[in-house]
């Protein structure tokens, strides 16, 4: 992530801006958007949609922008290199499931489930070309109930209620609480190893009683989860790993 202060200079429109982009050839698209709480330039790298992201101030000419872009061609191509190659969900593909590998296969069984998933397998009933949907649709039910269920087992340890559990496709953030007692988690987690759910979804149902990251924060995350420390290195580490499946 690069940040950059700058001044003020004649403008031009985001639309021409992005076309201008584009033509610095910067090995994957750019996506520029004004953010008006943003105090400097923003740079970054979406790792799921494997494209370049410029966020302005409100007021930022977009010619900053650009220059900014060139003037760190180097940093770009660096993160872009690091990024893992995409895993889409076809047959043969290898999925973990709550950290363990996973073959995606195609069942011919024609009583077979939509997908069903055992002995190291995905197993897809139907054509190829719904593979990659069913396999998706799938691990998302299983994230809604398997986060659910937790999240409720950690709530009654501390005695608060849960007052719902949402289960998205986030790209920046594992997890969050909202003032009102819902919680919301990414379906990705489905693919971390158990130990990082856990750390999660306690993370998030501590939320219930501190919306902070306080001392006692902290303290009640470690009477739920001990050890945080590991899963949190773990997902800092693996974060673009999760996000290049599907």
């Amino acid at each position: 992530m690069k940040l950059f202060r700058i001044g003020r200079a004649p403008t031009v429109s985001l639309e021409e801006a992005t076309r201008r982009a584009a033509a610095l050839d910067l090995g994957a698209p750019v996506s520029i958007r004004v953010n008006a709480r943003a105090r400097r330039l923003l740079l970054r790298i979406d790792a799921s949609a494997r494209q370049v992201e410029l966020v302005l101030p409100h007021g930022v000419p977009p010619e900053h922008g650009l220059k900014f872009l060139d003037a760190h061609r180097g940093w770009i191509a660096s993160r872009l290199e690091a990024l893992p190659m995409p895993v889409p969900f076809v047959e043969g593909a290898i999925v973990p499931v709550f950290g363990v590998p996973h073959r995606i296969c195609r069942d011919s069984d024609p009583a077979a489930p939509p997908v069903a998933i055992f002995d190291g397998e995905i197993r897809v009933r139907g054509a190829p070309e719904h593979v990659a949907r069913r396999v998706r649709d799938h691990l998302v039910r299983l994230a809604r109930h398997e986060l659910s269920g937790r999240a409720r087992l950690y709530a009654a340890q501390i005695g608060k209620p849960v007052a719902g559990v949402a289960v998205r496709d986030t790209k920046s953030r594992w997890g969050s609480c909202s003032s009102t007692g819902s919680l919301s988690f990414s379906w990705r987690l489905v693919l971390a190893p158990e130990t990082v759910v856990d750390y999660v979804v306690a993370h998030e149902v501590a939320h219930l009683v501190e919306m902070n990251h306080g001392p006692r924060f902290w303290k009640l995350v470690r009477t739920m989860t001990p050890d945080s420390a590991t899963p949190r290195a773990w997902l800092k580490r693996h974060r673009t790993q999760l996000l290049s499946y599907g």
